[in-house]
């Protein structure tokens, strides 16, 4: 079960023009700005991700000012565990669940997800908060990482099983992000 104390936020690659020409951009934008900031409210770990930044962007800079204490790890392979300073920077976190959003969720998100997943590690992927330019590619992605067993949650959904309850002191907090 997710917990304040167990769980880390990964963005992945919400970046550049790309960002913007997935399915409902606008949503998966203000979405994931709510889970960063009750990441941020719980405080939670939060590691950030761009594809190949130098030809596809920086990190939209809706996400980019909340994000402002987070260096960004570049990557150029589709699977971010490729990249050594993402495992790195998991395992100097000892954290045992990630929240993983992001674009574009049939490649980058799918990729990693399954990589990680496969690795052990606990991961529960948040559906709102993650897109894909074709609606049929993000949905297909969901659908693979069910049959494969990875859990798959929402934005409401993972902030308040982080909570636990309304006697949380950060409730108060994250109610607004909900509403």
């Amino acid at each position: 079960m997710l917990a304040q104390n167990n769980t880390g936020l990964i963005v992945i690659d919400i970046q550049g023009k790309l960002a913007k020409l997935v399915q409902d951009s606008n949503t998966l934008i203000s979405n994931t700005e709510k889970l960063i900031k009750g990441a941020k409210v719980l405080c939670l770990p939060i590691i950030v991700l761009e594809q190949n930044p130098s030809k596809l962007g920086s990190t939209t800079e809706e996400l980019s000012i909340l994000l402002d204490t987070v260096s960004p790890i570049s990557k150029f392979s589709f699977n971010a565990c490729e990249e050594p300073a993402l495992l790195e920077a998991m395992n100097n976190s000892n954290i045992k669940n990630w929240l993983i959003c992001g674009i574009e969720a049939h490649i980058c998100v799918y990729q990693t997800v399954l990589s990680l997943f496969l690795a052990g590690i606990k991961v529960q992927v948040v559906s709102d908060c993650i897109s894909s330019r074709k609606l049929e590619n993000k949905q297909l992605a969901i659908q693979k990482l069910l049959n494969l067993g990875v859990e798959i949650t929402s934005l409401e959904m993972c902030l308040y099983e982080i909570m636990k309850d309304c006697k949380n002191p950060k409730f108060k907090e994250i109610l607004p992000l909900i509403k």
